[in-house]
């Protein structure tokens, strides 16, 4: 018999972080690219951070089809990413620059993708679609530190995939109110961490 799981979140019910949800109405297109692998996660974040923007899409692919690449970036696009030493050079559109072209690169962005993948998933997503490398970057910066305690991360640093569209968005959009995308986010850390102290041992 299937496991009873929320038609929402797809967590069960015990577990389940609905109530903690949130409507935010983002200017900034949020395309969240997620690997067919992390669809099935259950600690996922990425579609949490889909049910919480209004004006975001998810797409579920390893390799997008040239023409719905193409109609993707149509929209001036920046991608969600760390400036690796392998990728080409573009923009970067880090915080702290506050140079009128770099204001006018921010000015002219309507959308962010973001890739939603282990770290070694997400490296194979750029391979394989390279006009998202060619993209310019918001690289984030700083002290970074993830609350994200029940999954682990090989990268220093590393952050969630809502905890980096929450700060990109601060910054991009320059509203305070992208934090309360973590509210789901502490939830579900919470709920699960009940669920493994309630295990008997």
């Amino acid at each position: 018999m299937p496991r009873e799981t929320c038609s929402t979140c797809l967590r069960p019910p015990n577990v389940c972080y609905c109530s903690a949800l949130v409507s935010l109405a983002n200017t900034i297109k949020v395309v969240i690219i997620q690997h067919p692998q992390e669809e099935k996660h259950p600690f996922n974040t990425g579609r949490m951070a889909h049910l919480c923007l209004n004006n975001s899409e998810m797409l579920i692919s390893e390799t997008l089809p040239n023409h719905q690449l193409d109609r993707l970036l149509d929209t001036p696009s920046a991608l969600l990413y760390p400036s690796l030493s392998w990728l080409p050079q573009t923009p970067q559109l880090a915080e702290g620059n506050n140079t009128p072209s770099h204001q006018n690169q921010l000015e002219k962005i309507e959308q962010l993708i973001v890739i939603d993948a282990t770290w070694k998933k997400s490296k194979k997503i750029l391979h394989l679609n390279p006009k998202l490398q060619q993209l310019p970057r918001v690289n984030l910066s700083g002290d970074l530190k993830s609350n994200y305690a029940i999954r682990k991360t090989t990268v220093a640093d590393g952050l969630s995939t809502i905890e980096s569209i929450a700060l990109a968005m601060t910054r991009l959009e320059d509203k305070n109110e992208y934090s309360k995308l973590l509210q789901p986010f502490e939830k579900m850390i919470s709920l699960q961490q009940q669920s493994y102290s309630a295990e008997p041992t």
